[in-house]
């Protein structure tokens, strides 16, 4: 070990954004790394106990084909979060992604089947950058806007973010000075409204340079969501949860109204339903039927219902999932039956209390919305113990430059 540096052969592709070599045995995942590359790496957790170390490639001494330029430098070793494929070419980022949500099926779920990483609109034609609709950063000491280096509470400043996109870029939010430690978050919503700031979770009036203390100061923002079935307006809160990608509501959308199939009369039962991304237009495809949405975040809801005001087929509950499924929570549930259940869980997942509470209500078919591989794995498997098979599964790369991938699996009783 010469200055600190190990020289590696890197091997196959890791979750979390990690490749996996070996040092004496030992099993050392590194980031900023291509499977087939020879490395110098600098072991950054490394205590002698760990049944693993963790590094990260400093020098690439034989490289892949697959390596190109990082696109994002600031998100490279010794960096911020956010950015660990930066180096990786696009078809390889999706493979990589393609890679790890099999082996994660195959060795959770004990499901072998081949699967496809798609692209969101755009983004080849970007080069995987300025999608991010949403941005967080931290002010540092000196007022400087960034970000967290990757596993620290270290802030680093940036003179930019390429992910994020066009609208969020022209706020200039990296030459600002900021109160130190402030939390400054931009949202840049798809459809027309212009982009918002929020500073410690208050509007921010970036022409005046102070917060927006007006009592009308406007703190959520309108999205409109386009796809083949139609278009459709909702109305969240800034800083609630929406999804970051610019393409991702519409192709999330379509995919789920796919896997739910002929929905016209049934009960449909919408799980983490949030601002009610899927439960508008699972209320427009059930017709007469009912959607039965279930969300644990209160101003989530409070967005729901002002989102499906106008939908008389929809029935609105907040709560515990899986309290509310058990009804010991919310006493206006009475879900005793749903013909399909979709469930866009956190990344835990949904895990086994769910999802033995959907398998009682003996729904025809289950659409699970995924954004993490292990944790749809785990569901699999508890799904497939409840008289649930996997009909298909499909990625969905809405993270371009991260490890992190969406998936969309449907399941049949």
């Amino acid at each position: 070990m010469a200055d600190g540096l190990v020289e590696l052969e890197i091997g196959p592709v890791a979750h979390g954004g990690h490749c996996v070599a070996r040092l004496d045995g030992r099993v050392v995942f590194v980031r900023h790394t291509l499977p087939g590359e020879r490395v110098l790496v600098r072991l950054t957790d490394a205590a002698d106990g760990a049944t693993f170390w963790r590094g990260d490639a400093v020098e690439v001494l034989d490289a892949s084909p697959d390596r190109v330029p990082s696109a994002w430098p600031a998100a490279g070793p010794d960096g911020v979060g956010g950015g660990e494929l930066a180096h990786v070419a696009l078809p390889a980022q999706r493979e990589w992604k393609r890679a790890v949500l099999r082996e994660q099926l195959q060795r959770l779920a004990h499901d072998e089947r081949d699967l496809v990483v798609r692209a969101a609109p755009g983004d080849d034609e970007r080069g995987g950058l300025a999608w991010r609709t949403r941005i967080d950063l931290v002010a540092d000491a000196d007022g400087r806007a960034g970000m967290r280096r990757h596993r620290s509470h270290d802030v680093v400043a940036l003179d930019s973010m390429p992910l994020a996109v066009e609208e969020i870029a022209a706020l200039d939010l990296f030459s600002r000075r900021w109160p130190a430690g402030a939390h400054v978050e931009a949202v840049a919503p798809v459809g027309g409204d212009r982009p918002l700031v929020l500073v410690d979770g208050e509007p921010y009036d970036l022409t005046r340079r102070r917060p927006d203390s007006r009592p009308n100061a406007r703190s959520s923002v309108r999205e409109v969501v386009a796809t083949p079935g139609g278009e459709r307006t909702y109305r969240v809160a800034a800083a609630g949860f929406w999804q970051v990608h610019r393409a991702a509501p519409a192709a999330l959308v379509d995919a789920v109204l796919s896997g739910v199939g002929d929905v016209a009369g049934a009960v449909v039962l919408d799980l983490y339903a949030g601002a009610g991304l899927f439960t508008l237009p699972l209320a427009d495809a059930v017709g007469d039927g009912e959607v039965v949405s279930v969300e644990g975040d209160a101003r989530a809801v409070r967005d729901a219902r002002r989102n499906l005001h106008d939908r008389a087929n929809v029935e609105l509950h907040v709560g515990d999932v899986a309290r509310v499924l058990r009804g010991d929570q919310d006493a206006g549930s009475d879900v005793v039956h749903a013909d399909v259940v979709v469930l866009d869980p956190p990344r835990a997942g949904a895990g086994r209390a769910v999802l033995e509470a959907v398998a009682a209500l003996r729904p025809e078919r289950v659409v699970y919305v995924a954004c993490d591989p292990a944790a749809l794995a785990r569901d699999v498997a508890l799904l497939a113990d409840a008289g649930y098979g996997l009909q298909t599964v499909e990625g969905h790369d809405l993270f371009p430059m991260t490890h992190h991938v969406e998936a969309v699996a449907t399941f049949t009783r």
